[in-house]
């Protein structure tokens, strides 16, 4: 982009976002889930990095905002915090009251916004966060300023041959998810509004465009929503611990539609099929699903070669991942992955399923991804590719290589801001199609 050009004045609505500390957060922020949080703040940060920027997000963030900011001043951005004047905490204990919250909050913001712009006057608005497809963007459909919508997505299902293996509270609540995405897309005249008026619409994977009305696509552009940073980067070792043993590593909320469960089963017939090959299985995350993964640990005989870890700090987790052979990743309904980047960005293989933002991210240039058939035709790929990297050091460090590779040319945060823009001077500049 050329630096000449004026600095515009850019509304952002972002939802989630607060900065890389933890300055007396409560419990409910882990649950708006550090995707949206990683993804609003490095975004907004790099659009900072070119223009002005004011930031309407949440009145709870207002204090980690503004330790980081003192810390590290950025006088190009600007905050405005907003809550619904009501006791907000019970929303954050289920998905649904979270987006019932952010229905409303997101109609205050557009009040704000409509105020800022009298103020300000804006050149672009900008819908950040949350990244979904299916809840609208009123800041988006109603004020009248150019508008970009994403990245978003929210388009991948849990397949359907793969539910039976759900309980009935499981599959309701999936049902659930699925009858209110739809009603969001079909009957909300707001989301309509929001795709009709967007000039850019930037989506995740092919799951999320197929959501997009038709007539609308030709204005989708792909863009990824997790990335990397250079620290992360440079403070990774390149070299794999040489003791011999095989790490297999997975990191995630233990929860049901991420399949930990398959990926133990893929490992137990890796076991049987090398039994005497040295492995270790690490497991970081805490959920619901803990203590059923930890019973099938001990049925398939695995305790001596699997660990559960709880959380750990990301910058741990990363490390870990850098000294792993294998990222096993076997979600089945995963927008993003941020997981998979931080793994790539490691140096590290990764084996996940080939939907939603896992099959986007892995190529088989670095990685190997699973197509998700049925269920033992998944754990049996899944421990076929482990044993095949097992037997295949060359392979590994080959495909560790490609991935690192590829995080430094696509996914670096850097880059992403600066891909974003090239997008900004398209819809200022030439215009898309609205």
């Amino acid at each position: 982009m050329n630096s000449d050009k004026k600095k515009l004045k850019v509304l952002v609505s972002a939802f989630a976002c607060f900065p890389p500390v933890r300055p007396d957060a409560d419990k409910g922020e882990s649950a708006l889930g550090t995707g949206e949080s990683i993804l609003g703040w490095n975004l907004v940060r790099k659009i900072g990095c070119f223009h002005n920027v004011w930031i309407i997000t949440q009145g709870r963030y207002r204090k980690g905002i503004e330790q980081f900011l003192q810390e590290h001043p950025s006088p190009q951005l600007h905050f405005s915090y907003l809550n619904i004047p009501l006791v907000w905490k019970p929303f954050w204990k289920t998905p649904f009251l979270q987006h019932v919250y952010y229905y409303f909050w997101q109609r205050l913001a557009y009040g704000r916004a409509r105020t800022l712009h009298r103020l300000i006057g804006f050149d672009l608005a900008h819908h950040l966060t949350f990244a979904n497809d299916w809840m609208p963007s009123f800041i988006g459909g109603k004020l009248r300023v150019p508008f970009i919508w994403g990245p978003i997505g929210g388009g991948q299902k849990y397949p359907p041959q793969f539910l039976r293996d759900f309980g009935y509270s499981a599959r309701l609540k999936e049902f659930g998810r699925v009858a209110a995405q739809w009603w969001g897309r079909t009957v909300l005249p707001s989301r309509r509004q929001t795709a009709k008026r967007a000039r850019a619409i930037l989506v995740c994977n092919r799951e999320a465009r197929a959501t997009i009305p038709a007539r609308y696509r030709d204005k989708v552009r792909f863009f990824p929503v997790t990335g990397a940073t250079t620290d992360d980067l440079a403070a990774l070792p390149l070299i794999k611990p040489e003791d011999g043993l095989f790490r297999i590593m997975t990191t995630g909320r233990l929860v049901r539609y991420k399949c930990f469960d398959f990926a133990l089963m893929a490992y137990a017939l890796f076991v049987k099929a090398r039994p005497d090959f040295p492995s270790h299985f690490e497991i970081i995350g805490q959920g619901p699903e803990e203590k059923v993964l930890r019973k099938l640990v001990d049925d398939l005989g695995l305790a001596d070669r699997v660990n559960f870890i709880p959380w750990l700090s990301r910058k741990d987790v990363i490390v870990k991942m850098a000294a792993s052979d294998v990222f096993l990743f076997p979600s089945l309904r995963e927008g993003g992955g941020i997981v998979i980047i931080e793994a790539m960005a490691s140096g590290t293989p990764v084996i996940g399923i080939d939907a939603a933002g896992p099959g986007f991210h892995i190529q088989r240039e670095w990685g190997i991804k699973i197509a998700p058939l049925e269920k033992r035709q998944v754990i049996r790929e899944l421990s076929e590719a482990l044993v095949r990297l097992s037997q295949d050091p060359a392979l590994r460090r080959r495909l560790g290589e490609a991935a690192r590779k590829r995080a430094e040319e696509y996914y670096i945060w850097d880059r992403l801001g600066e891909r974003l823009m090239v997008i900004y001077e398209e819809v200022l500049e030439r215009g898309l199609k609205t």
